[in-house]
């Protein structure tokens, strides 16, 4: 194997069979030894968090599978943290792609004029960002894509008709066990001219409440494991 790519909580290998191997770490984003997802550094190590976020991808990536839906998935090793993927490239510099079911966030920071905290979205509200952290993640619209000659306008109409699937799924997986799904992150890529998830579906790109109360991503993935 031949390392590719050193990420943060990633490490990315090419295969002999022309996939590519993801290799999960214990290592977070944070501050001051918090963790937190929406940092852009890492800022702390849990032991057995990488292995815990594979498994939790493995859950999700097979229920899209059974519902029909392509992504990069290919299988995994729990033991050995890792997981086999289609080749893809991004969109750009990379994309993140935003479904938001309730308004929260920097939602509500950019339009708290227009909307209140907790707002539900009818139908889900999908919202794309540049990968830029100098620039704090900018806002583009499909045309903005499609003028840079990023995206096309049928690309990102894919890209989000699978986002509003995608993010249903798991919002129902999750009201399963008692708990609310708020808003998720996405990356896509593609793979021969066709747009398919990649990276991972972990509780660290999702915010969801029980009961009214945010759940920390460590204790959110305890429970989607161990239902």
């Amino acid at each position: 194997m031949e390392k590719i790519y050193v990420g943060k909580t990633k490490d990315v290998f090419s295969l002999d069979n022309g996939n590519v191997l993801l290799k999960f770490k214990d290592d977070c984003t944070g501050k001051d030894g918090v963790f937190d997802p929406g940092e852009n550094s890492v800022g702390l190590t849990i032991e057995g968090i990488g292995r815990a976020n594979l498994q939790t991808s493995i859950h999700y990536f097979e229920l899209l599978k059974k519902a029909g839906i392509k992504t990069h998935y290919v299988s995994a090793n729990v033991e050995e943290a890792t997981m086999e993927v289609l080749p893809a490239k991004v969109f750009g510099h990379g994309l993140e792609v935003i479904c938001r079911l309730v308004a929260t966030g920097s939602f509500i920071r950019r339009y708290e004029e227009y909307i209140a905290d907790g707002t539900v979205l009818e139908g889900g509200y999908v919202e794309c960002t540049f990968k830029n952290d100098a620039k704090g993640d900018p806002l583009v619209t499909s045309e903005g894509l499609a003028a840079l000659g990023i995206m096309s306008k049928e690309m990102f109409e894919s890209m989000k008709e699978q986002t509003l699937k995608i993010t249903k799924i798991v919002a129902e997986d999750l009201k399963s066990i008692g708990l609310d799904l708020w808003d998720i992150k996405f990356e896509f890529g593609y793979n021969n001219d066709e747009v398919i998830l990649i990276d991972e579906i972990a509780s660290g790109n999702m915010r969801v409440y029980k009961d009214g109360v945010i759940v920390d991503p460590v204790e959110l993935t305890s429970l989607i494991l161990n239902r």
